[in-house]
């Protein structure tokens, strides 16, 4: 199971001749720091490096022969080289064939037209192979063209390598994860994919067979379609036409992992879930009903509209209200917003203390934001021009006062700035959620039209 990267190296040939005539300084480009990484004798010794091999180019000398081909073609700007790896899980593979696989590799992808330095480490625990392909063909000149059927090409090339040594291969390599999410499902936050895994966690709990599984994760807002003629089982939200391929919620919840994990459990109650789950939905439909004297007539008082009364909905479904009596949103879009607490007390604080309940008012006031911050700004661009002239202290200490001023000045004004916007783009998400959260919530307090949708939803 060999895990690939290649990215490009971008450095000024000119800037390191400069730096390199002045002897005062030592500065080393890019391409040279690479090759120096991955092929000198010191880093072999400190950093266990097995083996060096170079491809139309020598071991010791990549470096010159690699910047002789960029000066002959007159290309030595722009990408100067591309950095790759390749690496191996511990215990798979023993530093030779580790290197011989990098060799071969290097030798079938680009052997023909480019100059290519292998090195094989282990200084982080396991085996890993690096290449430091340069830029420009030794054969035409040409440049390296680092697109998604490079990409490709590599770790296809790498897989039918490690299956030729009977290694294991990636065969549904996971997708780029975005930053955001990345570290919100490490953290434990409660993202798309978290509330699946712990919906499903759930349930299992809470199920003897199968059918009780499908039944206690549609009360939770979940649609799993395990139908025979579908290649992947899929998961999905009631309100929602996406799917979710089970395997990509990672190792333990597929289909067959699902069935054993609730066949392992051993129950005492014949019917245990529709008890254990009932409480899920029974507030609902059975919750007391307080009485409230209330002073006034409800025909004479204004009714709460525009943005104020969509945060206030908003927050009520989140279970921020009311304070003394909180309860958990149902379905899996207002579980997931949970994690945005942060930002919308912060566009709910904006809108109640700037009057905003209109798209049109949130666009005046950004108006006028803008019209302050431009204002600010030129106040002190016109400082930065009088420092440049001015040679008296107590004058520049003044103009250093007031440049402080307009700074902090501009600070609340570029956050008030980005709340406003972020108001007008999650309005429709906004009242996409809730709209899913009452369509769950009129789905589980009426038993009926629940049935009726559980027999046209599930496929077995």
């Amino acid at each position: 199971m060999a895990v690939t990267k290649i990215w490009p190296i971008k450095d000024s040939i000119r800037r390191v001749v400069e730096y390199a005539e002045n002897h005062e300084k030592t500065q080393c480009s890019d391409l040279e720091t690479v090759i120096h990484y991955a092929g000198n004798r010191k880093k072999a010794e400190q950093d266990q490096t097995i083996f060096v091999t170079g491809i139309n180019c020598g071991r010791d000398t990549a470096f010159q022969e690699m910047l002789a081909v960029q000066e002959r073609f007159d290309k030595t700007d722009g990408n100067v080289a591309y950095h790759a790896y390749q690496s191996f899980p511990p215990g798979e593979v023993s530093p030779q064939q580790c290197h011989q696989i990098g060799v071969e590799l290097a030798q079938q992808l680009w052997g023909e037209q480019h100059q290519v330095l292998v090195a094989t480490h282990f200084n982080t625990g396991t085996y890993h192979n690096h290449f430091v392909l340069n830029s420009v063909s030794f054969v035409d000149g040409k440049k390296f063209n680092c697109n998604r059927a490079a990409y490709r090409a590599l770790f296809q090339a790498s897989d039918t390598l490690c299956r030729k040594y009977g290694l294991s291969v990636i065969e549904r390599p996971d997708g780029k994860t975005p930053r955001n999410l990345y570290f919100a499902e490490k953290h434990g936050e409660p993202t798309r994919y978290n509330l699946m895994r712990q919906a499903i966690d759930e349930c299992i709990g809470l199920s003897s067979n199968l059918d009780y599984f499908l039944k206690s994760l549609a009360r939770r807002g979940y649609i799993l379609n395990c139908a025979p003629n579908r290649k992947y089982p899929t998961i999905r939200t009631i309100n929602s036409k996406k799917s979710v391929r089970l395997y990509q919620l990672g190792k333990g919840y597929s289909m067959p992992e699902i069935q054993k994990r609730i066949h392992q459990l051993n129950w005492e109650i014949q019917y245990p879930s529709y008890q254990a789950d009932y409480h899920y939905y029974k507030t609902l439909k059975h919750s007391p009903v307080r009485k409230m004297k209330v002073r006034g007539s409800f025909k004479k008082s204004k009714k709460i509209t525009g943005f104020f009364a969509l945060y206030l909905h908003y927050c009520y479904f989140l279970g921020l209200l009311p304070k003394k009596k909180k309860h958990t949103p149902l379905s899996p879009q207002m579980r997931e917003a949970c994690r945005h607490l942060q930002q919308f007390s912060q566009q709910f604080e904006l809108v109640h203390r700037a009057h905003l309940n209109t798209p049109e008012d949130v666009e005046h006031f950004l108006d006028r934001i803008a019209r302050q911050i431009q204002q600010l700004q030129s106040q002190r661009t016109h400082c930065y021009n009088r420092l440049r002239r001015c040679s008296n202290i107590e004058s520049r200490t003044a103009l250093l006062q007031e440049r402080d001023q307009c700074t902090a000045a501009l600070l609340p004004l570029y956050r008030q700035r980005k709340i406003a916007l972020r108001i007008l783009h999650t309005r429709e998400s906004m009242c996409a959620n809730l709209r899913a959260e009452q369509k769950l919530r009129q789905y589980l307090t009426k038993p009926k039209e629940r049935q009726h949708h559980r027999s046209q939803s599930y496929s077995r």
